[in-house]
């Protein structure tokens, strides 16, 4: 009976997935040893370190990868970095494929004026900073004005744009790391635009994200009636409204039309409106944005400008992957053909492979289809060994047992104060937790 090894690069939800789809591919004709990599000493990937921590909902998935996670033919090599411990090569070496499930952390530029300035930053730095992540515990994040200005029109955007404009209380029973929980009841921001370079109907928010604003309790949500009829207007004169966007144009339309209590705290949608340049001495003090308008269906620029008076911004345009030394990258994510990375035995799922598209179910459906390739590709097992041979005597590696260690600390601390965990946000306290 074949028997295949394979490794996974990165233990978010694609790597997870993939772990689960060759699990579920077994039979007794075929079956696989699983080993999967992480950096970090915390798997779970955005389901711990993106995910906005008022939407606990979103992170009960990782019950499923806990699943996963137990079965006999699964083990996790947490702290151990690509690039760092391991090289790509020795595992294309010893496994008989590797997939590679590393995701994309790195914030795609604005490309304008001013970029550089402080407290012009992006999602890829602000997001894993209120979820604790080690690499952004210490990030220097500067709340102290009135204004901020998230640019772009996905769901990362509206997150970074409701974590700033909500009350804070709001945010005491969740799990938002404890340094960010601080700051932000300290923040002095009280105004948070939400800028988009093209019109409503073009916008990657999800319903459900949009249905939630009316319900800030103590926070105004603007959008500007007209330009959400002007939008659903133009979409109708294409044709029949596509049943998802109908729905976000309908959700758009009840926060236009939701009666504002004239709190203190706002968040106000521009939508048509492109960066032009931040300006400011030193730090962000105004962004300045081009008019656009759609003419038969294409974005166009007006000609004319307004400026809003800012003390922070923050792009959420998009992410990229970091290369990987022995990885062929392209247009910021792993080179690919459907998953398969030519002439190799290695493999890219997630956003890896496709870029920082769908949500985390889409991994789902996204894994199992490469891990269907990747069977198909299979020949005789050829596998010569595993990672153990290529750790050097003494690395810490967090195992199952260690993280299940892990995990239970940061909870117990959580149950105390009626949150779901308390996170450890350094690599040592969190390799310590390992070892309680």
């Amino acid at each position: 009976m074949p028997h295949y090894k394979i490794a996974i690069v990165g233990a978010g939800p694609a790597g997870y997935f993939a772990a689960q789809a060759l699990q579920n591919s077994q039979s007794d004709e075929l079956t696989f040893s699983i080993d999967m990599i992480e950096r970090l000493p915390t798997p779970w990937g955005l389901v711990r370190s993106g995910v906005a921590p008022d939407h606990p909902k979103i992170k009960t998935v990782a019950k499923v990868f806990e699943k996963i996670a137990v079965e006999p033919n699964f083990r996790l090599f947490g702290n151990v970095e690509l690039g760092r411990d391991i090289q790509v090569n020795d595992l294309i070496e010893r496994y008989d494929a590797v997939v590679m499930a590393t995701g994309s952390a790195i914030g795609k530029k604005l490309g304008i004026f001013g970029e550089n300035l402080k407290n012009s930053i992006s999602a890829a730095e602000f997001v894993p900073w209120y979820n604790g992540h080690p690499d952004y515990a210490d990030f220097d994040m500067d709340l102290s004005g009135k204004v901020a200005v998230v640019i772009g029109a996905g769901n990362v955007a509206m997150d970074c744009a409701r974590m700033l404009a909500l009350d804070p209380t709001d945010l005491d029973p969740t799990d938002t790391a404890d340094h960010a929980l601080k700051a932000l009841h300290e923040s002095n921001i009280r105004k948070v635009y939400i800028c988009g370079r093209r019109g409503p109907e073009h916008a990657a928010f999800t319903a459900p994200e949009l249905r939630e604003l009316p319900k800030l309790e103590h926070t105004d949500v603007h959008m500007d009636a007209m330009v959400i009829a002007d939008a659903h207007a133009r979409a109708a004169a294409k044709g029949e409204i596509e049943k998802h966007l109908e729905s976000n144009l309908e959700a758009m339309r009840l926060v236009a039309e939701t009666p504002k209590d004239s709190n203190e705290r706002e968040l106000i949608f521009h939508f048509l409106a492109a960066p032009k340049e931040i300006k400011g001495d030193g730090k962000v003090q105004e962004i300045v944005f081009g008019i656009n308008e759609v003419e038969n269906d294409a974005i166009v620029d007006s000609g004319k400008t307004f400026a809003i008076e800012a003390d922070l911004v923050i792009s959420a345009i998009g992410y990229e992957s970091e290369p990987i030394a022995g990885v062929a990258f392209e247009k910021g994510k792993i080179s690919n053909l459907d998953g398969r990375v030519p002439n190799t035995n290695v493999y890219a799922v997630g956003w890896a492979k496709r870029g920082p598209s769908g949500v985390i179910g889409t991994n789902k459906s996204d894994a199992a289809d490469v891990v269907k390739l990747l069977i198909e590709d299979l020949k005789l097992p050829k596998a010569t060994g595993d990672i153990t041979e290529l750790l050097p005597t003494g690395h810490e590696v967090v195992t199952q047992e260690v993280w299940q260690r892990i995990n239970a600390a940061e909870v117990a601390v959580g149950e105390t104060q009626g949150r779901p965990r308390v996170k450890a946000t350094s690599i040592a306290a969190l390799l310590g937790l390992g070892k309680a």
